[in-house]
């Protein structure tokens, strides 16, 4: 009878266990990586988004010139994307560098399935930045 008490409460916690690692597994729609429109020198990228505490963090992970070829550039490894929450409905809100001016704007990111439009101020000038696309 004890040992099949302690076998029922193992399983228990077993069950218990996993229900959060599901929970936990949940990803936010907006992690994966996305494709950048071309910048205003007709550069884009490809910027990696994922959990950075309980906000979200972009990375530009590669970087392609204006014909498509992958090119070097400082800022590989820069967070493009930071200090970014879901406000819901799709929106979310937080932090953008643009690359091409050197600059960090307020931003606004809204997300349909797999396209993200990209938006942003700072000192009440606002900039487009195009729709990027999911890859991953």
């Amino acid at each position: 009878m004890i040992e099949e008490e302690t076998i029922m409460k193992r399983l228990a916690l077993a069950v218990c266990a996993l229900i959060g690692m599901a929970g936990a597994a949940a990803a936010d729609p907006l992690e994966g990586i996305w494709r950048t429109a071309p910048d205003d020198n007709g550069n884009s990228g490809l910027v990696q988004v994922v959990p950075c505490g309980a906000q979200l963090c972009g990375q530009l992970v590669k970087a392609f010139g204006p014909g498509g070829a992958e090119i070097a550039s400082p800022n590989l490894g820069r967070n493009i994307i930071s200090e970014t929450v879901a406000k819901g409905g799709g929106e979310y809100r937080g932090r953008l560098f643009a690359p091409d001016n050197g600059k960090t704007y307020n931003s606004k990111l809204m997300l349909a399935g797999d396209r993200l439009s990209v938006s942003g101020c700072v000192l009440g000038f606002c900039r487009e930045g195009g729709v990027w696309q999911k890859v991953q």
